[in-house]
C-alpha cells in the first residue's frame, strides 16, 4: 500500500458520511416544503422550525410502525388511524403521501442502512470483501423490511422517493469510486455515471427479488457482488480512461471446459 493511499475502510467510511450528508441535506429540503403559515418574526419561525423537525420525525415514526403493522399499500388515513390522529394533521406536517414515503426512506437510511454499513466496515477488509459487504449489508436490510421498503422506495404516487433513495446510494458509491481513482491517479470522469448505473442495476434487481422471491437471499448477494466487482475490475483494469477502453476492449475470455477430465487408466479400464 502507498503511503498515501487511505485503506478500503477508511475510504468507505468517508462515503457513508458523505452519503449522510446526503440525507440532512434531503431532509432539510423537505422540511422547506412544509408551508409556514402565516409571516412569523424570526424567534416564532424558529420555535415553528424546531417544532416542525421534532413533529414531522414523530410522524415518520409513526407511519414506519403503520406500515409495518397494516402492511405496504397503507393509506394516509390509516397511517392518520394507527398514529391517533386526523388526516388534516398529518397534511400539516407532509405534502402528501409522496412526501410522506421520502421521509420514510431518508429515515430509513439513516436509521437502518447507513448505521449498518458503519458497524460492518472494518479495518481489515479488502476492497472486493468491501464490496460484498456493502452489497450484503444493502439487501438484508431491504429483506428484513418488505413492507417498508414496499412504500417507502417502490409504492410512492410518484418516483420522487425511489429517485431520492437511489441518489443516496449513488452518492455512496460516488465517493467511494473517486477516493479510490484519485490515489490511483485514475480518470474519475465516469465516476457519477458508473455509480449512477450500478446502484441502478441493483436496485431493479432488489425490486424484481422482492416480488418474486424465486432465489434464495444469498444467491442474489452473490450475483450483484459479481456484476459489481466485475464493474469494479474492468474501470480499474484501463485506470478509469473511455479512451483506452474504446480504442481496446477487453475481449471475452475463452469458455472454460467443465467436462470432467478421465485419467488414461479409467479410460482404459472402460474399454476393457
Amino acid at each position: 500500500m502507498t503511503p498515501n493511499r487511505s485503506s478500503p475502510a477508511a475510504a468507505a467510511r468517508a462515503a457513508v458520511a458523505a452519503a449522510a450528508n446526503v440525507t440532512r441535506g434531503l431532509e432539510h429540503a423537505l422540511l422547506n416544503s412544509v408551508t409556514d403559515p402565516g409571516g412569523k418574526p424570526d424567534g416564532r419561525r424558529q420555535r415553528w422550525e424546531k417544532h416542525k423537525v421534532a413533529r414531522r420525525s414523530e410522524l415518520t415514526d409513526g407511519t414506519i410502525r403503520a406500515v409495518r403493522e397494516l402492511g405496504a399499500d397503507v393509506g394516509m388515513d390509516g397511517i392518520a388511524a394507527h398514529i391517533g390522529m386526523s388526516k388534516t394533521v398529518l397534511y400539516r406536517y407532509f405534502t402528501d403521501k409522496n412526501d410522506l414515503a421520502v421521509a420514510t426512506a431518508v429515515r430509513f437510511f439513516e436509521s437502518t442502512l447507513l448505521p449498518r454499513l458503519t458497524e460492518a466496515i472494518t479495518d481489515d477488509v479488502d476492497e472486493y470483501t468491501l464490496t460484498r459487504t456493502v452489497v450484503g449489508v444493502y439487501v438484508n436490510a431491504v429483506a428484513d423490511e418488505p413492507n417498508l421498503y414496499k412504500f417507502a422506495l417502490t409504492g410512492a404516487p410518484s418516483s420522487v422517493a425511489t429517485a431520492d433513495s437511489e441518489k443516496l446510494v449513488a452518492q455512496l458509491m460516488t465517493n467511494v469510486l473517486v477516493i479510490r481513482m484519485t490515489e490511483r491517479d485514475a480518470d474519475t470522469s465516469g465516476a457519477e455515471v458508473w455509480s449512477n448505473a450500478l446502484v441502478g442495476a441493483i436496485q431493479r434487481a432488489v425490486d424484481w427479488w422482492m416480488t418474486e422471491r424465486s432465489i434464495p437471499v444469498a444467491d442474489l448477494i452473490d450475483y450483484l457482488t459479481m456484476l459489481s466487482w466485475s464493474t469494479i475490475v474492468g474501470i480499474a483494469a484501463v485506470n478509469g480512461s473511455r479512451e483506452a477502453f474504446i480504442a481496446q476492449p477487453p475481449p471475452l475470455p475463452d469458455a472454460v471446459d467443465h467436462t470432467p477430465a478421465h485419467t488414461t487408466g479409467g479410460a482404459a479400464g472402460e474399454n476393457r
